[in-house]
């Protein structure tokens, strides 16, 4: 395989991810709960205004980590 070929899949392969990646979070805009657990912090100070998703991103990661331990899994079998 040529080195101009490897690039043109890994391309095609980080596109998808995205895309992928694209999808989740337009379906997670749809769910009330994301976005609003217990440990997601808001605060406002006149017209400033401060979000931080800190529970909602550990909740993430850790399904992130959980599918891409089952796909590197299925990948080497």
């Amino acid at each position: 395989m040529s080195p101009l070929e490897a690039a043109g899949k890994m391309i095609l392969l980080l596109g998808g991810v995205l895309v992928a990646l694209g999808l989740v979070l337009l379906l997670l805009s749809r769910v009330a709960v994301a976005g609003r657990l217990p440990a997601d912090f808001h605060f406002q100070w006149g017209g400033l205004s401060c979000y931080f998703p800190l529970m909602t991103g550990v909740v993430l990661s850790i399904i992130a980590t959980l599918v891409l331990n089952l796909v590197v899994w299925l990948l080497r079998k």
